[in-house]
């Protein structure tokens, strides 16, 4: 596989058209997180989805990263798909957590992915092992990436503010 900044623009395209498909599972997957952790999560719709789409492709070494991991999942088949579960498990958490942003977000989209590939199936007829996995993976990242988590909403207790000398 060759990635050139043609390959990545592709990529970022079918990424922000799987809107359709993307933002009904990250709206799924916050209902069923903050029904778990007894919190309201504000609904994502393709506007913002398409937005932060826009955000992860326009820093152009997250793009390349995130693009690489789309493209490979896409093509990913394994005969008999059970051989392959690890890998498209690690390559699904790895784009998660890259969408995701840094810590602490990375490591909560890599978190989320799990729970999200639970609920996602890939149609075996048509798609390639890691179709469902792409699909866990995208909407994992990007519900972590986007706002409408409460603690997010605020700043954080734990900063120190810097001491003058």
């Amino acid at each position: 596989m060759r990635m050139t900044p043609e390959r990545v623009a592709d990529e970022y395209e079918w990424v922000r058209g799987r809107a359709d498909v993307v933002v009904p599972l990250v709206n799924e997957v916050r209902t069923g997180l903050g029904d778990l952790f007894d919190t309201e999560v504000g609904e994502v719709d393709a506007d913002a989805y398409r937005e932060a789409v826009d955000t992860v492709f326009a820093d152009g070494d997250r793009a390349v990263n995130v693009a690489a991991l789309v493209a490979v999942l896409r093509e990913l088949d394994v005969e008999g798909d059970y051989p392959g579960f690890v890998v498209d498990e690690i390559l699904g958490r790895e784009l998660a957590g890259t969408i995701a942003g840094t810590q602490p977000l990375r490591l909560l989209g890599e978190a989320t992915f799990h729970y999200a590939d639970v609920s996602v199936h890939a149609d075996e007829d048509r798609e390639a092992a890691g179709a469902d996995d792409l699909d866990a993976a995208l909407a994992a990242g990007f519900q972590t990436r986007l706002p409408g988590w409460d603690w997010r909403e605020s700043e954080s207790p734990f900063a120190v503010e810097r001491a003058d000398d």
